[in-house]
């Protein structure tokens, strides 16, 4: 499978994610039947950001980290982003992070 496939499905989920929700990179992997791929899918994340259908600032790491921020444009972009949609963000944690979490549907293929 090459790389610009793998992103084309990583972003397909990604589009998924609902407002006012977020996932992580391991959730997607694991949606995708790459459960050992999250590295992978955050590096999809981080060049989705020209794809303006693409709502990066939603994926986030396992802990409810913002660990994709400094991909970004601006230092609190992604933290604004997400504050928008009504999530609360404190020293880069996601509060309430199990309420405000989506989990992708498993595809077999």
């Amino acid at each position: 499978m090459s790389n610009d496939n793998f992103f084309e499905r990583v972003y397909a989920i990604a589009r998924q994610i609902p407002y006012g929700k977020v996932t992580s990179y391991g959730a997607i992997a694991k949606a995708l039947g790459t459960a050992r791929s999250a590295r992978m899918v955050g590096w999809a994340m981080n060049a989705s950001h020209n794809l303006e259908d693409v709502p990066a600032h939603r994926v986030v790491n396992r802990k409810g980290l913002l660990t994709g921020k400094l991909h970004f444009d601006g230092t609190n972009l992604m933290q604004q982003l997400l504050e928008n949609e009504g999530i609360t963000v404190i020293d880069n944690q996601i509060m309430d992070f199990e309420k405000h979490f989506w989990q992708p549907e498993v595809r077999i293929e």
